[in-house]
């Protein structure tokens, strides 16, 4: 069956391209404006993109009524946001902060949420998240009349106690157990994991020549 995005409406689109691109992990964004109010809302629309430069991307859509979204107007209007990653341990208060609260109301404590000061940024990470990362905004490119992509260069990562080694730097995926985003109100654990080991093409000649 083909589906021609030409064809399709907007919300179709987002309908079926968000049902197929799954898991997602989901950047749980804070940000302060110009009164001081910290909001704190989740996207999925979001990954990371480079190293080197550390970057990030996030999707940021307007709301139903055509207006942006405190998170982008946050961020255009001072540049710093922190993404706090979401874990089980926060999911549900994640959801909470996806309530559309008006913007001089934060949704830190009706989700029962603490803030910490960040290092480099004005806005503070959420003191439960697993891991923030401190970022600055690179780029915000327009791609349509109600979707902006908010390229975000990474200048600090905080993460908790126990979940990356200090001396290399692995992470401790028991410890971290991370949160993915499906599709509708849908959301999954990851939990059940296994392993494939990338070859070098010498390696996969070697055992192809084997059998």
């Amino acid at each position: 069956m083909q589906h021609l995005m030409s064809e399709l409406s907007g919300p179709l689109r987002y309908k079926l391209l968000s049902a197929l691109v799954v898991p997602r992990p989901i950047s749980f964004v804070t940000t302060v404006n110009e009164k001081g109010v910290v909001n704190a809302a989740p996207y999925s629309f979001f990954n990371v993109f480079s190293e080197d430069p550390p970057l990030v991307v996030i999707g940021i859509g307007r709301r139903s009524d055509g207006t942006l979204k405190d998170t982008a107007l946050n961020i255009e209007a001072n540049g710093d946001f922190v993404v706090n990653l979401v874990d089980e341990a926060i999911a549900t208060a994640m959801n909470v902060a996806a309530t559309d609260f008006p913007p001089d109301q934060s949704e830190i404590d009706p989700a029962g949420l603490d803030l910490v000061a960040s290092s480099l940024v004005a806005p503070p990470r959420i003191a439960q998240a697993p891991a923030a990362l401190e970022c600055r905004n690179h780029t915000t490119l327009l791609v349509a009349t109600d979707r902006r992509l908010v390229v975000g260069e990474v200048l600090a990562v905080h993460t908790r106690e126990g979940l990356v080694d200090p001396g290399n730097l692995r992470l401790n995926l028991d410890a971290y157990r991370p949160v993915g985003r499906l599709f509708a109100n849908l959301y999954c654990r990851t939990k059940d994991t296994f392993e494939l080991v990338r070859m070098s093409y010498a390696d996969w000649l070697k055992q192809n020549k084997e059998r």
